[in-house]
């Protein structure tokens, strides 16, 4: 169980911000606005990280009828792509948020960003280094070292600015100079020892070409955008709280005509989850997944795929809470979030996923009966369906045991079982292949206990699902599970290979359904009766090719945890 239990059993998780956006508006701070942003590198698909900061950004927004902006930073052409700029909108949109026209990007403000670098350096609070990274490296110093100010630094307004614009233009090599801002090599805060403003890289830009050859870091455009977007509150996670000072120190000394106010907030961890990008895009390129929507990956694509919706990942974000301090939210939430949505909304049908044939000896053999199922005993307004019994049906093949212990409850020699929706069978006989496989189960059935109820009203312990064999519909169902064996895989030595779990996805390529699920369509969620909830791939299924994930399993894990406590 992990570390923030507590905070997750909350009927309402605490909420510093909206505390502090509720000061702000009644102190008259911010002109009664409220103005938020999602500001995401387009440099790789969406997680359930992201996941928390889009509800706290859109969230607090929506809150107080405020809006919020998507922005994408896209000040590092190396590792952008339109792929995952689209992918991100993709995403958010499926969480169901809008930023209705409020779409912009880092690279809409290039030629204003610029215009404030030349700023900051006819203020002599910016100075083209020629230092290489190495080297600037060293001069900054250790966390208790100060550093020591560049050779470079006191390098006149006039020449910086031919230097800067010479940058611009080209005429120097990838590295060969930088950008920084003039501010303290003494100080306690790493971020405050003359940061890089601008880079020289030549890389051709998704939106802007070639057109520029030198990019600016995060920390300079960041606060700027927010500044010329109007933002009051800028909400980030917790390691941008020790940059805090340096978003100030731009906007202080460029004396912008709005400050927006910069708020941090705790990082959604989650056991046997990685959230690191760099990480996932390592499992993506070494084929270590099956791509970004992957079922096992933690990416909201891939969570989508796996049959997770977007209520439960928002339920589980809201009883996570938002809190100063970091820590990691049990895995067993999130399904038991889902769990919860889908016991109340999923059709329950029934599935077999690892058959053997059962006959019933004493059942007419060209007779086909057609039961009333419930689609969802939960809800009262999701009506019936008809399922159809013949002689020979598949059940699980582990429902069945030939030398049963004495607390064995489903099918066994002699032993009655009731069949749902169906009759009370009873075992009489076992068919063997040459190797000693069971191929056929020999019954009887009770035509006095359609619907599974008898006149002497005796009762039977063992319910199965089952499928009539003429009507088993060939179904391809895959099984998924944690894709890391450990509870913390970030924390781990071992490499990510030596992680995965290798039984994080079982496929089954047998299984058979009931012919209702003919009507399934992509995404459609569904209960297999016994076996988890399960939906019908978003890609793959087809009424040719019927594919199902497991989502989620019938166990409730979280549940038990929580009646603990």
């Amino acid at each position: 169980m992990s570390e923030t239990t507590e905070v997750e059993l909350r009927e309402k998780p605490s909420n510093f911000i909206k505390e502090i956006v509720e000061a702000d508006l009644e102190s008259g701070k911010t002109n009664g606005k409220v103005h938020t942003r999602f500001p995401p590198e387009p440099n790789g698909y969406l997680h359930i990280g992201h996941a928390k900061a889009i509800c706290i950004d859109f969230g607090i927004a929506q809150d107080y009828q405020g809006q919020c902006n998507l922005r994408f930073d896209d000040t590092n052409p190396i590792q952008e792509d339109v792929e995952y700029v689209d992918s991100i909108q993709e995403d958010i949109k499926w969480l169901g948020f809008d930023w209705q026209d409020r779409l912009f990007y880092a690279s809409d403000y290039f030629e204003k960003l610029y215009a404030f670098a030349v700023e900051l350096i006819k203020m002599d609070k910016a100075y083209v280094d020629d230092l290489n990274q190495d080297e600037i490296r060293e001069y900054r110093g250790t966390l208790t070292e100060p550093g020591k100010n560049s050779p470079y630094r006191d390098r006149s307004v006039e020449e910086n600015l031919d230097l800067f614009d010479r940058m611009r233009k080209g005429e120097f090599a990838d590295g060969e100079k930088t950008l920084r801002s003039k501010i303290d090599m003494g100080s306690p805060n790493m971020n405050m020892r003359d940061p890089i403003i601008y880079r020289i890289k030549r890389a051709h830009h998704h939106r802007t070409g070639d057109t520029w050859c030198i990019y600016p870091m995060y920390d300079f455009t960041h606060c700027l955008s927010d500044m010329l977007e109007g933002i009051t509150h800028s909400l980030c996670s917790l390691e941008f709280e020790d940059h805090r000072p340096l978003y100030d120190w731009y906007l202080d000394t460029l004396k912008t005509p709005c400050h927006p106010q910069q708020i941090e907030f705790a990082r959604l961890n989650v056991t046997y989850t990685l959230t690191s990008k760099r990480k996932l895009q390592k499992l993506v390129a070494e084929k270590l997944v099956n791509g970004w929507d992957d079922p096992r990956m933690p990416t909201l694509c891939g969570l989508r795929r796996r049959g997770f919706t977007p209520d439960s990942i928002k339920e589980f974000c809201d009883r996570v809470g938002v809190a100063k301090a970091d820590s990691t939210a049990d895995i067993a939430l999130l399904f038991h979030c889902l769990r919860e949505e889908l016991n109340a909304d999923a059709k329950r049908v029934m599935v077999v996923l690892d058959p053997v044939k059962v006959v019933l000896t004493n059942y007419p053999e060209d007779q086909v009966e057609w039961f009333d199922a419930d689609n969802n005993p939960e809800n009262a307004e999701a009506g019936t369906r008809k399922v159809p019994f013949s002689r020979e049906l598949y059940i699980e093949r582990e429902d069945f045991m030939e030398d049963a212990p004495k607390k064995y409850f489903r099918l066994s020699p002699g032993k009655e079982v009731r069949l749902k929706h169906g009759y009370y069978i009873t075992c009489t006989d076992v068919v063997k292949d040459s190797d000693g496989n069971i191929t056929e189960i020999h019954c009887t059935y009770d035509p006095d206990s359609r619907g599974g109820w008898t006149k002497d009203e005796r009762k039977v312990k063992g319910t199965l699902h089952w499928v009539s064999v003429k009507h088993a519909i060939p179904a391809e169902v895959r099984l998924y599970d944690h894709l890391f064996t450990v509870e913390n895989p970030a924390k781990s030595e071992s490499t990510l290979e030596e992680l995965i779990n290798p039984e994080s996805v079982i496929v089954l390529k047998n299984a058979f359904a009931e012919p209702a699920l003919l009507e399934a369509k992509p995404e459609e969620h569904f209960q297999f009766l016994r076996n988890g909830y399960f939906v019908a791939d978003r890609y793959e299924f087809s009424k040719e090719t019927l594919v199902f994930n497991r989502t989620v399993g019938l166990r409730d894990s979280w549940a038990k945890i929580a009646d603990k406590l």
